[in-house]
């Protein structure tokens, strides 16, 4: 492994994200070969001992992986009512976290890595990800739907901005609305569909940046290509080794679309 700053690597050890590693250091909880850390320092995590507090940190292989939520799986490591968890799914899922929370009747894309900080930055509102969904919705017309969506809605004080709003007619009175945001506050989508008075009846995310879900079935999950996995790092401006990367792209290589229409 070529070498990286400290708080790097203890975020992709999944110790803390950057920032709380940058605390853990500053703090003196951090010691590489015996010796106090120094923020900012570059280390050989294959090669050098790093321990916070008197825990030994342990390297873990650059893992992501792409996984199709199914319907009454909860986005936790463990459950206390005993409900299947997205990492029951995986098989040897040390380390492995979840980028962008789906709540438990969510269903769709959620991507799972080993590199905390990527994590860190692909759920920071600062890089502007973009995450596509569909819902089947009822309660007004497809068409007073699609002139309430270009209206401006304001959720616990702050605006939600679609980049992109499509809306068309479904079976016996319920609308199809395919969405995206580059947010994920808790429970947006839900929370912004009521807001606008619509019952939301499925909901399934269908791409995260430049990762798709595809025709991935419900309970499966695949290895991220080494195209997807640069894509992901570009998008939050870093290397897949760790490196700082100046303004990249968005991750959806194109510039947001603030419409909104009806499809008939």
């Amino acid at each position: 492994m070529t070498e990286m700053r400290l708080q790097r690597a203890l975020a992709r050890a999944g110790v803390a994200s950057r920032r709380a590693a940058e605390k853990l250091i500053e703090d003196g909880q951090v010691k590489v070969d015996g010796k106090p850390a120094v923020l900012g320092m570059k280390v050989d995590p294959d090669r050098q001992r790093i321990t916070v507090g008197r825990k030994a940190v342990k390297t873990q292989d650059r893992r992501w992986l792409a996984f199709h939520k199914p319907l009454g799986v909860v986005t936790t490591a463990s459950d206390e009512e005993g409900r299947r968890t997205v990492l029951d799914f995986i098989p040897n899922p040390a380390a492995l976290t979840y980028v962008g929370r789906l709540d438990v009747m969510t269903t769709g894309l959620l991507i799972l890595t080993t590199d905390g900080e990527a994590v860190h930055r692909l759920t920071h509102p600062k890089y502007r990800i973009p995450r596509r969904y569909t819902a089947l919705v009822h309660g007004r017309p497809t068409a007073e739907i699609a002139a309430l969506a270009r209206e401006k809605t304001v959720i616990d004080g702050r605006a939600v901005v679609p980049t992109d709003v499509r809306v068309r007619p479904g079976k016996e009175g319920r609308s199809i609305l395919d969405l995206t945001l580059e947010e994920g506050r808790n429970r947006i989508v839900r929370r912004w569909c009521e807001a606008i008075g619509l019952k939301v009846e499925r909901l399934a995310r269908l791409s995260y940046g430049p990762i798709r879900l595809g025709d991935l079935a419900p309970g499966r999950y695949r290895p991220l290509t080494p195209r997807e996995e640069a894509a992901l790092y570009k998008a939050v401006h870093l290397t897949p080794e760790g490196a700082e990367t100046g303004p990249a792209e968005r991750a959806s290589g194109k510039r947001p679309r603030h419409t909104s229409r009806s499809m008939k």
